[in-house]
């Protein structure tokens, strides 16, 4: 319609400019005195010719508007290979053609990024390990990469368009939308990571719903942690035993040799308190092993964390305990358990400051804040730092000589019981180390 209006416009508006011509025309060819042939030039000069000038004006304004017609419906189609020639900057139509042309060319580069983009995005989906699933509003599968079919057994084609009830993943849709599954697929029992997300598409709200398969990294760790403790457990057995052996054969020796050396009581005696000895450290050891693997479950109530840590602090005699100023904080938490993590804690800070503090005065530090919602306390100590950061929290590993190696592993153990997390690093600041206590402040 508009542009059949305008192009009627276009002619009236021609013919409006020919008007005074053509009556002029008329009139001079009324003019008796005007021979035929003079009164017939008339007419085609003044009438007929400026007609077919307008006629033609207008068929030549509407070729070049067709073709930008045909080259936007191009567009609208997705076809942004059609190109307008003769653009120009020279005249408002060629600004036009020229713009067009330059508008195809950015819609045309922008469609090839985001196929290629799609494309890496379904490479991505179907080479990763974690199952994709993407439901419509009404909760109805439309998309899916092929860890998701393997896990629920079945093909893509058979799994889009279902029901999440009838797939068997209508719990993923419901509760909390980050959290741990224990649930069976496809008959397979395992431990899943589940994480879901809403996005829209065409105006309708969707659901993203990602499952990764915890069972095989926990196997995986669980294995590792066999492995690194029969590696310590029969080191140490090994520490115990081996003297044991060695001198049990020995002394076995000295009491079948005839005649028996005058010194074989002595002798008997010694290797007697060598085995007690060994067989006293290797009950220690398996004593302090039963108290890791027995800790309770944390008892909590709400305390003071002031007076907490000023309570530990009095229990250090070799040096002063500086505390730091900060917020009056109260914790739910259980008060025996941290206090033996701060224990620990303030007195690895100490034995590292009396150690060796490079000729300074030995100082060792407590300070707490708030840190969104978290309660973030740090011991900081000024000895020379740590040498060996990656087994810190290995059990039964230590650097002390007599230590056991089990203070630090055990003060993790209590501190992620509490839902927390406790890090040792060198410090940034100075000399020295500093062990970092993150509690939630959320209540029991």
């Amino acid at each position: 319609m508009f542009v059949r209006g305008f192009e009627r416009r276009l002619f009236v508006f021609g013919l409006a400019a020919i008007l005074p011509g053509l009556i002029l025309a008329g009139l001079w060819a009324l003019d008796g005195g005007r021979s035929g042939w003079q009164r017939a030039l008339a007419v085609l000069v003044g009438g007929a010719m400026p007609l077919l000038i307008v006629v033609a004006l207008s068929r030549w304004i509407r070729h070049p508007l067709r073709t930008l017609s045909n080259q936007v419906a191009g567009m609208r189609e997705g076809d942004f290979s059609i190109r307008v020639r003769g653009a120009g900057r020279e005249d408002a139509m060629g600004e036009l053609v020229a713009e067009l042309n330059l508008l195809c060319d950015d819609l045309r580069s922008r469609r090839l990024e985001g196929v290629e983009t799609a494309t890496l995005l379904r490479t991505v989906m179907e080479e990763i390990s974690v199952a994709i699933f993407a439901f419509d509003h009404e909760q109805r599968l439309r998309l899916v990469n092929s860890a998701g079919g393997q896990l629920l057994g079945r093909t893509v084609g058979q799994m889009t368009g279902r029901s999440a009830a009838e797939l068997g993943l209508a719990e993923t849709l419901r509760g909390e939308s980050s959290r741990v599954l224990d649930t069976a697929f496809d008959g397979k029992l395992g431990r899943w990571a589940l994480r879901r997300t809403s996005f829209r598409e065409a105006g309708q709200p969707h659901q993203l719903v990602v499952l990764t398969d915890l069972s095989r990294t926990l196997r995986e760790e669980e294995r590792q942690a066999w492995k690194r403790l029969v590696r310590v457990i029969g080191h140490e057995l090994n520490n115990s035993l081996a003297p044991i052996c060695s001198i049990s054969g020995s002394l076995e020796q000295l009491l079948a040799r005839r005649p028996r050396p005058s010194d074989w009581e002595e002798d008997l005696r010694g290797g007697l308190d060598i085995i007690q000895a060994r067989a006293g450290a290797l009950s220690r050891f398996m004593e302090v092993y039963s108290r890791l693997a027995r800790l309770p479950a944390p008892s909590r109530r709400a305390f003071s964390v002031s007076e907490w840590a000023g309570r530990v602090v009095r229990l250090e005699p070799r040096l002063p305990v500086r505390l730091a100023s900060g917020p009056e904080v109260t914790i739910h938490a259980d008060p025996d358990q941290l206090d033996q993590v701060l224990i620990n804690l303030v007195r690895n800070a100490a034995d590292a400051a009396l150690a060796d503090a490079g000729g300074r005065a030995p100082e060792v530090e407590i300070q707490w804040h708030l840190k969104l919602d978290q309660f973030v306390l740090i011991v900081r100590d000024n000895g020379p730092g740590l040498a060996e950061t990656g087994n810190l929290f290995v059990p039964f590993f230590t650097t002390k000589p007599g230590g056991s190696g089990i203070g630090l592993a055990l003060c993790r153990q209590i501190v992620e019981g509490h839902d927390g997390t406790l890090s040792l690093s060198n410090r940034t600041d100075g000399p020295g180390a500093e062990a970092v206590l993150r509690l939630p402040l959320s209540g029991p």
